[in-house]
């Protein structure tokens, strides 16, 4: 199966550059490169794009201020040489984040990450295809605490932190101690949102508002990244420091 790329990049080389990855790769097909983001829109509303290589800074509109007018996008990898927008980036759902000049090897771990993302999404509309009364991916899980039963959503959970036999869940409006144990919690979690960045703290990456040395900052709480987790946290948000 073949999916369809765009490349939308203002500097030459750096799109022939792409454009040579690309080829490296039987499974993608390049069907327009553009040097703004209004020709990358027009691509859009006019085929199927599966896969689409945004630079940040171009003419006429930054890659993020284009993101941001799009009512569905394709898998999203940026281009970029200014790492300090990954997390605007993130916040945008993109599926990873290059920065320049990256290798060959690097562009397939974001290749990777997209294909195995729309094979997941196939997968799901399959499924729904030929079982429809198959219910979808739910979006919450219960727990039990203090003799009820709460039910915890995923965009509502902020972090779940370590507590002996227990396992706190911290969401804006409440916090629940469950008897749960850390790693039966981590299970509840999916791993596409939840990352585990120490021993005692899974966090939702959605709700980062930034990072500082081994610090990662989510509302007004400060959570330690662990030594032994930080080159894999800062690889799955994009980042390889």
């Amino acid at each position: 199966m073949k999916y369809n790329c765009v490349i939308a990049e203002d500097e030459p080389i750096a799109r022939d550059i792409i454009q040579a990855y690309c080829n490296q790769l039987p499974y993608l097909e390049v069907v327009a490169t553009c040097a703004n983001a209004l020709e990358a829109k027009m691509v859009l509303q006019n085929q199927k794009v599966d896969i689409l290589f945004l630079d940040i800074n171009m003419p006429v509109m930054d890659g993020i201020t284009f993101l941001k007018t799009l009512k569905t996008q394709p898998q999203v990898i940026l281009t970029t040489a200014y790492k300090e927008y990954a997390i605007d980036a993130f916040d945008l759902s993109v599926i990873d984040y290059l920065l320049k000049p990256f290798s060959l090897d690097r562009f397939m771990i974001a290749v990777d990450k997209a294909v195995e993302r729309l094979q997941s999404s196939a997968q799901q509309i399959s499924t729904s295809t030929m079982i429809p009364d198959e219910k979808t991916t739910e979006d919450f899980f219960f727990v039990k605490t203090d003799r009820k039963i709460f039910k915890i959503r995923f965009d509502e959970l902020l972090y779940a932190e370590a507590a002996g036999n227990f396992t706190k869940f911290v969401m804006q409006s409440q916090v629940l101690s469950p008897s749960m144990t850390f790693s039966n919690a981590e299970e509840h979690l999916p791993g596409h949102i939840f990352l585990r960045v120490h021993r005692s703290f899974i966090i939702n990456k959605t709700r980062i508002s930034h990072i500082e040395g081994n610090r990662v900052f989510i509302a007004d709480k400060e959570i330690p990244i662990g030594s032994n987790y930080k080159e894999a946290f800062l690889r799955e948000i994009g980042l390889d420091l």
